[in-house]
């Protein structure tokens, strides 16, 4: 089990689309609920409503697990470093737990961002480093620049979509995986496959999409507003899903549902 994996809750409350009042809230219930793991981006527009939130809650620093991203077009030297500390002052702290690179560079030269990666860590930034949406190819030379392989690779990742070469490779490189769109927006809800397997668990559907990612090693990144849900989610960690139903819902990769493609995100690279 990786580092990243066995520090961070497996379950943290992904924050995209929220902002403003409505992020506010929903931290407050994520928090009252027991999460203390908090997923932003500079892409998300919502570090500061998600830095007062936490501020306002007086959760002890220590005790939370902040990841937030560097935008693609901050990755140059001139604007990397100083977008890393307004992120930090956004979210009221001197470090993030995690700091990920949020896209590949569009150019396809990642050396530079990587460089930059790296000495923000060193500064003290990050007490750890990783990337988001990185190829098979890719994790190879983040591996090679880094001084220690990227904690991890945070892509899409749910039942819909077959991630398992993505998966094997970043294993093979000591790289975590972590899931966002870990629920599919919702487009699983239903599937014959999950729903009868939640009535046989007897949990929701959502409990065993989260389960099937953690029981795979991956940690996952699921939004809710809502109290019952955000409660829910969590509850994802306190039983197991047998041999027989994990690779029951491997199939369903066969479906090949990509949320996040090139007409949402157009530097998207070339997935494996």
């Amino acid at each position: 089990m990786s580092v990243y994996f066995s520090h961070h809750v497996p379950i943290s409350m992904g924050t995209f689309p929220l902002k403003a009042e409505e992020l506010s809230q929903a931290v407050e219930h994520a928090v009252e609920a027991g999460y203390r793991g908090f997923d932003t981006a500079q892409m998300y527009e919502n570090e500061a409503a998600l830095g007062s939130a936490l501020a306002r809650l007086g959760c002890p620093r220590e005790d939370l697990f902040i990841t937030t991203k560097v935008l693609p077009a901050h990755l140059g030297a001139d604007k990397f470093m100083p977008s890393v500390e307004a992120s930090l002052q956004a979210l009221k702290t001197d470090y993030v737990d995690v700091l990920l690179l949020h896209w590949p560079t569009p150019s396809g030269d990642n050396r530079e961002a990587l460089e930059l990666l790296q000495k923000a860590a060193d500064k003290g930034y990050a007490r750890m480093i990783g990337i988001s949406n990185y190829t098979i190819a890719m994790m190879e030379e983040a591996v090679q620049c880094l001084d220690a392989p990227p904690v991890c690779n945070q892509v899409e990742f749910h039942p819909y979509l077959d991630q398992s070469k993505l998966l094997a490779a970043a294993s093979r490189l000591g790289i975590a995986l972590s899931a966002y769109c870990p629920l599919a927006k919702g487009q699983i809800f239903g599937d014959p496959v999950i729903s009868q397997m939640a009535r046989r668990y007897d949990r929701s559907e959502a409990q065993i999409i989260l389960r099937w990612i953690v029981q795979k090693g991956v940690s996952a990144n699921p939004m809710s507003t809502k109290p019952g849900n955000l409660k829910g989610n969590l509850d994802a960690l306190d039983f197991t899903l047998s041999a027989p139903d994990m690779a029951a819902i491997d199939n369903l990769g066969q479906n090949g549902l990509r949320i996040v493609d090139k007409t949402r995100m157009p530097i998207a690279p070339d997935w494996d």
